[in-house]
């Protein structure tokens, strides 16, 4: 099993950016495919990106391309999300998620972090 605990959430302006850190127990970290979803007031949870086991592979949503990047560090069991040029749209709770690729994070699993609020104002 592993669990995981996102940081970093916070206040910024429009165009600003921040970082999202998520911290994963166990020993396995390594072998765990990794992702980040999103869920706005009202809106139903959204797929934001992942990144597989080696962070040789990531995948993005459209909506984030070219300005969020997805990376890890297997030796801190830790996975970071950086969001550039951000826009208030980017308003959310969000949601570290672990599963054995990216595609089971994607499609469903169990292992997920309490969220953290990112407020973007215009």
């Amino acid at each position: 099993q592993v669990q995981v605990v996102e940081s970093g959430g916070g206040l910024v302006q429009a165009g600003g950016s921040l970082r999202l850190s998520c911290a994963a127990s166990g020993r396995f970290f390594s072998t765990y495919g990794m992702g980040w979803f999103r869920q706005a007031p009202g809106k139903e949870r959204e797929f934001v990106g992942g990144i597989s086991t080696s962070g040789g592979g990531t995948y993005y949503a459209d909506s984030v391309k070219g300005r969020f990047a997805i990376s890890r560090d297997n030796a801190k069991n830790t996975v970071y999300l950086q969001m550039n040029s951000l826009k208030p749209e980017d308003t959310a709770v969000y949601y570290c998620a672990a599963g054995s690729t990216v595609e089971a994070v994607r499609r469903g699993t169990k292992y997920w972090g309490q969220g953290t609020q990112v407020t973007v104002s215009s």
